[in-house]
């Protein structure tokens, strides 16, 4: 039941704030700033980011890309793919078969049109996902140069999914014998890891598929299977010189972060155009998967387009060389396609806490996870999966609590460590499968542990700022299906006891609503983001 009326003794007992990533927008005003940074000794690029990531901005870093070898064609070469023109003038409308992820709105953003121009047999009125292979008609209002119209990666490839579930990261990585075999890499919150171990954490926790990481690595700076091709690519090897990103761990995290702006910004339909480092800018053509987009947008930011179009070839470019490493991935794909099956829905979920037990809303959606400083790079295109509960606490900012994070729903737990718990609702041992939901922030003490079976309202630990750079003691939670983060306001809404979860116009912000009470986030924990669970839910 919502409570309007809290003591204003709690209200400073509730500072929180959750961070950048790779779907962060909008600096939350924070009552207590950090200033911190990949340059900063402190600084663990694994943790979510509780207080975004605040670089200076008076100079954008600069674009320092050392040139790589090319591959020539049989006939010597080299690769093109010139962009294709689609002209809207009596031009025959687009017969286009929704993809894994299709929302309405998302289909018209791309394609240039309004939601009411989309015509098909199914019933387009619900709110829910398009259903995978729904034929719809779309006008042809496209009249400008579009990427071409070639899928290059499946979506499974690039997210954590049960692709890569029997991926033997350390294995592959010794079996290629290169520098990455040998490498460690340093990080302030554990001190030295070794490189298959810092892929894994970056695969795992980022939810991106460990052969794609593996993939970048080797195709830009050969890290995989032999040495770096250049100094630039021993300290830079994603060739991206910023000083901010110096380091493997680092640079894929950048690398990691610009695929997510792409694969969610594309399943949200809010983003349709490259912008190239030469200035130039090209439309996205409207019928690609959020896969090939993401990999599309990566490359466009670090190179030209001229240089982009090689990169992208299937049969000489990025998706060849990847192919060769490890197999066929559209043939990997098929084995767990759709991501998203028909009429899916989330399974019921209550609040994360006690019965009878005051917590407050503090962040509306934002990013699952992740970081990246969009006052930098411009960037407004994410997933907003995640939202924070507080709980108040004696002293207020980081204080200890023992108030009761418990299972939302029944589960197992796949994963308990680095201050997060992750509970796999269909028990089959994968966080790469199904739904799961993630509790981060859960301090040490009294944690769950890996392989316990949960029982709704069963106790998993104590919300605390362990995990992250944070302002106050709080809970960040969020949904996967099939190893993709979900939107937390979207066709699959994020529903808790009846609670639905509401955006807000920037990240942090939003509501829970559910019939005609509301509950409204708040960083500071004020009466009006005060929420009780009912004892009877």
């Amino acid at each position: 039941m919502h409570r309007a009326s809290v003591l204003l003794i709690l209200l400073s007992s509730v500072l929180s704030a959750c961070g950048s990533s790779p779907s962060i927008w909008g600096i939350a005003q924070t009552p207590t700033p950090v200033l911190t940074g990949p340059t900063s000794p402190l600084f663990d690029p694994f943790a979510v980011q509780d207080d975004p990531i605040i670089f200076p901005t008076s100079t954008p870093p600069q674009l320092i890309q050392a040139s790589i070898s090319e591959t020539p064609t049989p006939n010597g070469a080299s690769p093109l793919i010139v962009p294709t023109y689609t002209q809207s003038s009596d031009a025959a409308p687009y017969l286009y078969y929704a993809q894994s992820g299709d929302m309405l709105s998302a289909v018209a953003n791309r394609f240039g049109v309004e939601e009411s121009e989309i015509t098909s047999d199914a019933d387009l009125t619900k709110t829910t996902l398009i259903d995978p292979g729904t034929l719809l008609v779309i006008p042809n209002n496209i009249n400008e140069p579009t990427t071409p119209n070639i899928q290059i990666m499946p979506d499974a490839e690039i997210v954590f999914s049960v692709t890569a579930a029997d991926f033997d990261i350390e294995g592959f990585i010794k079996e290629q014998g290169g520098y990455l075999a040998s490498f460690r890499d340093y990080l302030g919150s554990t001190g030295w890891i070794k490189g298959h171990d810092a892929i894994k954490r970056l695969a795992v926790e980022n939810s991106i598929n460990p052969r794609m990481i593996l993939g970048l690595l080797e195709y830009e700076s050969r890290w995989v299977s032999g040495q770096p091709i250049d100094l630039l690519h021993t300290e830079f090897p994603m060739g991206f010189n910023d000083y901010h990103y110096k380091g493997m761990s680092v640079q894929m995290v950048w690398a990691i972060n610009n695929m997510s702006i792409a694969y969610y910004g594309w399943r949200a339909g809010t983003i349709t155009h490259l912008d190239f480092p030469d200035g130039t800018k090209l439309r996205i053509d409207p019928r690609l998967n959020a896969g090939t987009v993401a990999i599309q947008y990566l490359f466009s930011r670090l190179y030209n387009q001229a240089k982009w179009a090689q990169i992208i070839q299937p049969d000489s470019g990025f998706p060849a060389m990847y192919k060769e490493m490890f197999g066929d991935p559209w043939t990997r794909a098929d084995e767990v396609n759709p991501l998203f099956p028909p009429a899916l829905t989330q399974p019921p979920i209550t609040l994360p806490f006690e019965p009878n037990v005051q917590w407050n809303l503090t962040g509306g959606p934002h990013n699952g996870w992740g970081q990246l400083n969009p006052n930098i790079y411009g960037q407004s295109h994410s997933v907003f999966a995640a939202i924070d509960f507080a709980p108040p606490t004696k002293k207020g900012g980081c204080d200890n609590t023992d108030t009761w994070v418990v299972a939302a729903a029944p589960g197992l737990v796949v994963r308990s460590e680095n201050a997060a718990v992750m509970v796999d609702l269909d028990g089959d041992g994968y966080e790469q499968t199904g739904w799961n939901l993630l509790y981060m922030h859960l301090a040490t003490k009294d944690r769950v542990a890996v392989g316990t079976w949960l029982e709704l309202n069963d106790r998993i630990g104590h919300a605390s700022c362990e995990g992250g750079v944070s302002t106050g003691t709080h809970l960040h939670f969020a949904r996967k299906y099939n190893g993709e983060w979900v939107t937390a306001d979207g066709p699959i809404p994020f529903v808790m006891d009846g609670w639905r979860v509401v955006a807000g116009e920037a990240a942090y912000k939003g509501k829970l609503v559910r019939g005609d009470e509301v509950v409204i986030a708040d960083l500071l924990g004020q009466s009006w983001s005060s929420i009780i669970r009912d004892g009877n839910e």
